[in-house]
Parts: structure tokens; C-alpha cells; sequence
């Protein structure tokens, strides 16, 4: 009986630590696509006072990293990259016309871009996250992913502002 407990341990650690060796690399993979930030942004409309809905299109060669990058690239597209707008939505110029900014103030964007950094508080996924059969196609050896998040851009204006990072809207006045 003891050596059967002993051996169901050891399996059972086994099996936990080559959970920990997938998710370790799955992050890994994550944190690649992320440094590439190579992802597309498509208004959607606009939300709430100071909100936009978008859709962003992220590319990974799993399409559950794909997902979860979204939310940061929706993020990243905001304060560097802006977006065109399409229809009755108006486009929306990035937050820093610096195309510098992002490798000048690396000590402060390392950290709001990590995993559960304060990126997410200026972020959310509608529908849960759920992703639309027209949404995910597989290009090559990767997918590309269109997820619709909302972000709420004048919170995010503000915590740029507050922290230094950006210049102020009045401050040129």
C-alpha cells in the first residue's frame, strides 16, 4: 500500500511539473509575440464618454495566445499607434506622436505591459473574450485573431499624464 502511495506521488508530481514546463513556455511564446507587437486595430464604435470598442487582430501560433495578447496590443495600439476611423466613427490619433517613447521610458512600459500589469485596468473583452468563426484564420504556420475589446482611453490618457509619461492636453496653452 506504501508503495503504491509513493508512486502515485511521484506521478502526480510529474504530471504538475510538466504543467508548470507547458505554461512556462506558452508564456514565453506570449511574451515573443508581444515584443514584435505586430497586431492590427479596426474600430468597431465608440463606447461609453471616453471608451472605444475595437477589434484587434493579433498573430500567434496558438490562437488561446493570440486571445489573451489582444488586450495588451489593443493597449500598446492606443498609445502608439492610433487608428483610422471607418463610417460614422471618427479614427483616433495615438496618445504620443513619439515614436521613441516606447524604449525612452522602458522602465516604466516593461512593467505596465507584464502579465496582469496595469495595462488591464484600462481594458476589457466583450462577448468574454469569445471569438467569432469569421475572426480566426489560420495564415501559414500562425493564426490571426480578432478579438473585441473596449478601452477606455481617457482613463488611460490620465494615468500617461499623471505618471510623466505624456504631455497633458492644456499643457501647450
Amino acid at each position: 500500500m506504501k508503495n503504491i502511495k509513493k508512486k502515485m506521488s511521484l506521478l502526480l508530481m510529474l504530471i504538475i511539473g510538466c504543467s508548470s514546463v507547458a505554461n512556462a513556455q506558452a508564456k514565453k511564446n506570449a511574451d515573443q509575440d508581444t515584443e514584435e507587437w505586430r497586431y492590427e486595430i479596426n474600430v468597431v464604435q465608440t463606447g461609453t464618454q471616453g471608451t472605444y470598442l475595437i477589434k484587434v487582430w493579433s498573430y500567434s501560433k496558438k490562437p488561446d495566445v493570440a486571445i489573451e495578447q489582444a488586450k495588451k496590443n489593443a493597449v500598446h495600439g492606443i498609445i502608439f499607434k492610433g487608428f483610422t476611423g471607418t463610417g460614422p466613427v471618427e479614427g483616433q490619433k495615438a496618445l504620443t506622436s513619439n515614436v521613441n517613447l516606447e524604449n525612452e521610458k522602458a522602465d516604466f512600459f516593461k512593467p505596465f505591459f507584464a502579465d496582469g500589469g496595469k495595462y488591464m485596468k484600462f481594458v476589457s473583452t466583450s462577448n468574454d473574450g469569445a471569438v467569432a468563426a469569421e475572426d480566426r484564420m489560420k495564415i501559414g504556420k500562425e493564426y490571426k485573431i480578432g478579438v473585441v475589446v473596449s478601452v477606455n482611453v481617457s482613463a488611460l490618457r490620465k494615468d500617461l499624464e499623471d505618471a510623466g509619461i505624456i504631455k497633458s492636453l492644456n499643457a501647450g496653452f
